[in-house]
């Protein structure tokens, strides 16, 4: 018999804020996180723009989760993950679960490209200074399964621990295959997510050259990022890490955990078309809405919101908007849609995780998070995207999408509870 699965505990690292809290308040009170890059020189770059994690005691201070010599053993999407999962398990209460019980808990961290930055500036190191001075932490501060493994030892849990690698699908994936570890009998509890450090010189000289960034916003950068407006010219890189703590709803009960709400369904496909550009007749992103339905065993009319995925590049965005025409028909028009990277830019293999909390806090608080920067939409883009300014709802049922180079998509359905 399959098991309910809740989510109890929540944590998050954004260009909007350190915390959960100071996130989804960014969020709506309808700020942007995207600014001027001021971390590595981009005289020689078109792009200008990004979603920066702020550093400081009145914004993200890594010191108070790891101290400064152990930082300097991992790359920065490890120790955002390190963040944002001590918040979500200290939220959750996960570090009183038994010896017995950690064996039965899963820790599944994604990323799209994990250890970039290191990468680049061990390739500097190497070439000036050579490799005696290749630091002997190098490979394990950039591999990917290196976030999920950090967090697991930090907290002893002894249960799977693997990452899912796929794009900007990945924090969507983790979730949603730890959601069905833990409904299917395999483990008891998960800590789930993904976590992101691309706005590096690398990182970002990689999207730019394949013309993914915006570049027409240096002068006014919080305008940057803007989904499905006519004026949008491209996805703004973002950083950070989103973790959530799911259990059985039995054992949330008898732990007198806070429950955030239930997930009830997870849908994937692949377009099987293109390295970088979706099919143009949206199938392969309305088959994992189908799936998500499907598996959420709900009809499509149940839906009150879609946290889209929405990076605000020009064929991107129209591609999803006539996925959700295709599987919701008429109820399209009767649903909210907004897509939160209009606030903190595209944080990639964290965005999904991220963005699946917000969904929760929706839902608890009522509030569809606008769309901002959304003031002339496209062509075509004529349902309602919740634009410029949150509005009140009370939801049950949301979904949040990703999708993700390669093809890869994935999509998310909660319950309140």
């Amino acid at each position: 018999m399959k098991r309910r699965v809740v989510v109890t505990g929540i944590g998050a690292v954004s260009p909007l804020g350190h915390s959960v809290k100071t996130t989804w308040e960014g969020v709506v009170e309808g700020r942007s996180g995207v600014g001027l890059i001021s971390t590595f020189d981009t005289s020689d770059l078109l792009v200008k723009v990004a979603g920066i994690v702020q550093s400081g005691e009145d914004a993200f201070n890594p010191d108070v989760y790891m101290a400064p010599s152990e930082q300097r053993k991992v790359d920065k999407f490890i120790v955002y993950a390190i963040a944002a999962a001590d918040q979500a398990i200290k939220d959750s209460g996960f570090d009183g679960l038994t010896d017995e019980q950690k064996m039965r808990t899963s820790v599944v961290v994604g990323s799209g490209i994990g250890g970039v930055s290191g990468l680049y500036e061990t390739s500097v190191n190497l070439r000036e200074n050579g490799a005696r001075r290749v630091s002997p932490f190098f490979i394990p501060s950039v591999l990917i399964n290196l976030a999920s493994g950090h967090v697991a030892m930090r907290h002893g849990i002894n249960g799977p621990n693997y990452a899912v690698v796929s794009a900007c699908t990945s924090g969507t994936h983790s979730v949603g295959e730890a959601f069905r570890s833990i409904r299917d009998g395999y483990v008891d509890f998960a800590v789930a997510g993904g976590a992101e450090h691309a706005v590096c010189k690398l990182g970002v000289s990689g999207f730019a050259a394949a013309r993914a960034l915006s570049t027409n916003f240096s002068d006014n950068p919080t305008a940057a990022s803007r989904p499905w407006d006519k004026a949008r010219d491209g996805f703004v890189v973002g950083e950070g890490s989103g973790i959530l703590a799911l259990e059985t709803l039995e054992s949330a009960k008898k732990r007198g955990a806070t429950i955030y709400g239930e997930i009830i369904g997870y849908g994937a496909s692949c377009d099987a078309y293109h390295i970088t550009a979706p099919l143009p007749n949206a199938s392969g992103a309305a088959l994992a809405m189908t799936n998500a339905l499907n598996d959420a065993e709900i009809d499509y009319s149940k839906i009150d919101y879609i946290n889209a995925h929405g990076t605000s590049t020009p064929a991107g965005d129209i591609a999803e908007i006539n996925a959700i025409k295709k599987v919701f028909g008429s109820h399209a028009y009767k649903l909210n849609v907004s897509s939160t990277k209009s606030h903190m830019g595209h944080l990639l293999g964290a965005a999904g995780a991220v963005e699946a909390i917000i969904c929760l806090l929706a839902i608890r608080d009522g509030i569809v998070p606008a769309t901002i920067n959304l003031e002339n939409p496209d062509d075509g883009c004529d349902i309602n995207l919740t634009p410029l300014v949150a509005q009140e709802k009370k939801m049950s049922y949301v979904m949040s999408n990703s999708f993700g180079f390669g093809g890869t998509n994935g999509s998310l359905i909660f319950r309140a509870i």
